[in-house]
């Protein structure tokens, strides 16, 4: 569906989406293909999802999607989880250079759900967020942001532009920016061969999708930079979205601590298999993840065998 959310009215959204969920019913369902939020949804959208496929089927069915606010059997935490799964890879990544996130200077590129709660939890651990950004510019104070101030500023304005007490700076300027840790949180493809060769960071960890083309990534890690793939780093959304699916089969709900406590042994197992792997192999973390992946689904494959 091609459109502008932001350009449409409540009721264009709604209708938008009412007439493309039926025109999917075929072939979503709790036990086929589950939509969740990305870019230009949110829990608003999934409700009307929710809705539509219940309304056609005759039932309710709270596990056709995922990502539906609390009050129709979303789960708690669904919201900042991409941000917390951020959070959980990087410092356990930290941990095995004998570092943790206190007084890491971290810029962040990208203030939407993602941006934004990624952070905010590495700041209330002790990382210095010395930049931040949205698609209209960013903002830098090498002391650290308050964060919590320019998430409100955001939510208020739309945008972080004129936000006081913070230097004003463009995204290629915050891309290269010197810091510990750059976490690209926006688009895809962001992280170019143009600007690889000029980023200063150490660390790239990925919570966007695909924001690292093929030929930044060879750069980067030429030049000694560590990549946590998106494929890792940001899975934690993801995860939740399976925690909530369960909790809507199963009709009992988790609680906060329940849900952060799950999703970091999923992480952290995660990143242990992919850490190993990356040591077994003498590869980088892409590599180890996409391995571990393919190999997974190749077991899998010549278990089931081939039908007819």
């Amino acid at each position: 569906v091609v459109c502008e959310p932001k350009k449409l009215s409540a009721g264009e959204k709604e209708r938008l989406t009412r007439r493309f969920t039926s025109e999917i019913l075929p072939i979503i369902g709790p036990v086929q293909d589950i939509p969740a939020p990305d870019a230009g949804t949110d829990a608003q959208v999934m409700s009307w999802v929710l809705d539509t496929y219940s309304m056609m089927v005759g039932h309710q069915e709270l596990g056709v999607v995922t990502g539906k606010p609390v009050a129709l059997g979303g789960s708690v935490g669904r919201e900042e989880a991409t941000g917390r799964g951020v959070m959980n890879i990087l410092r356990k990544f930290l941990g095995t250079q004998n570092k943790t996130l206190d007084g890491m200077r971290i810029v962040v590129q990208g203030f939407g759900n993602v941006g934004y709660h990624a952070a905010r939890l590495l700041d209330e651990r002790g990382a210095r967020i010395i930049a931040v950004s949205d698609k209209f510019g960013g903002l830098y104070d090498d002391g650290g942001l308050d964060i919590e101030a320019a998430g409100r500023y955001y939510k208020q304005n739309g945008q972080l532009t004129d936000f006081p007490d913070a230097e004003a700076i463009t995204n290629e300027e915050l891309l290269l920016a010197d810091c510990d840790v750059l976490v690209p949180a926006a688009m895809e493809n962001t992280l170019d061969a143009d600007v690889a060769p000029n980023i200063r960071a150490r660390i790239v960890c990925e919570a966007a999708n695909g924001p690292t083309t093929p030929g930044a990534d060879e750069i980067l890690r030429d030049n000694g930079v560590t990549i946590l793939p998106d494929i890792l780093a940001n899975a934690g959304g993801v995860t939740v979205s399976y925690f909530e699916w369960v909790q809507g089969l199963d009709n009992y709900f988790w609680d906060l601590k329940r849900v952060q406590d799950e999703l970091q042994k999923v992480m952290e197992r995660a990143f242990d298999a992919v850490n190993a792997k990356a040591d077994e192999a003498d590869c980088d973390y892409r590599t180890a993840a996409y391995t571990i992946a393919i190999t997974r689904v190749a077991n899998a494959c010549r278990l089931k065998g081939l039908f007819p």
